[in-house]
């Protein structure tokens, strides 16, 4: 599928479930190496491509309560971060399986296995025709990758942050659980916050309002809605 991109520069953000088969834990690189071979054709196309990869498929920090014993809570989210950098590594080796030159940057310093990031360095790599794997959120607990995205989409001046789910856009409710909830084609910032929406974390929404970065999220297991976002077609829902 060959297209025309409409953005310059991109922020995607892969969640855990990325990395495994539907409602699977773990790693699956038969799913790892689809979503590298759709990277590959947007760096093809000259798009300067940075990925911030969740955990969730290993381990999420919320996971452990307040009151769950031994682990506290900080702990646990230091756990869930370095969940983040074992996506990163298996998603270097399919890209570069795929002839796709990459970066590693963590926020958690780990030298024997990836750079520190560094944005001047990141934005470097990206000129270069690299792919960045942005690992290990923000380095601080607390805090989703949804927001680790959101800053580092402001921190490189990304045009667009890509939220790839398993669902086609942002829905008033839970489509799973109501079938007659409706789906957004675009929401603002405002409207999205003033509804309480799940699909995103309300801190992450509200960076890319400040910097005015659009979010788009779409359903990325579609065949080639990836490069549809990045062609900027009519999928899934617009945040602006």
């Amino acid at each position: 599928m060959s297209f025309q991109p409409a953005y310059r520069r991109v922020i995607l953000k892969l969640s855990g479930e990325s990395f495994c088969r539907n409602r699977e834990g773990g790693i699956s690189m038969p799913e790892v190496t689809d979503i590298s071979r759709q990277i590959k054709k947007l760096v093809e196309a000259g798009v300067q491509v940075a990925i911030v990869t969740g955990g969730g498929n290993i381990l999420r920090g919320k996971q452990f309560s307040a009151n769950s014993g031994a682990i506290q809570q900080s702990t646990a989210h230091y756990m869930g971060m370095l969940a983040t950098c074992i996506n990163g590594l298996a998603l270097q080796d399919a890209l570069e399986y795929e002839g796709v030159p990459t970066r590693l940057q963590t926020a958690i310093r780990m030298e024997v296995v990836a750079e520190p990031f560094i944005r001047r360095r990141c934005i470097r790599h990206l000129e270069k025709g690299r792919v960045v794997i942005l690992a290990g959120g923000t380095g601080s607990p607390f805090v989703t990758t949804d927001t680790a995205a959101a800053l580092r989409a402001r921190e490189i001046e990304a045009d667009v942050l890509l939220k790839a789910t398993k669902v086609d856009g942002i829905y008033s409710e839970d489509p799973e659980k109501n079938p007659h909830a409706v789906r957004y084609s675009e929401i603002t910032y405002q409207d999205f916050l003033r509804q309480g929406l799940q699909v995103m974390d309300p801190t992450a929404i509200l960076h890319c309002m400040e910097s005015k970065v659009p979010i788009l999220v779409f359903n990325y297991r579609k065949e080639g809605n990836i490069q549809r976002a990045v062609a900027g077609e009519t999928i899934g829902t617009v945040v602006h």
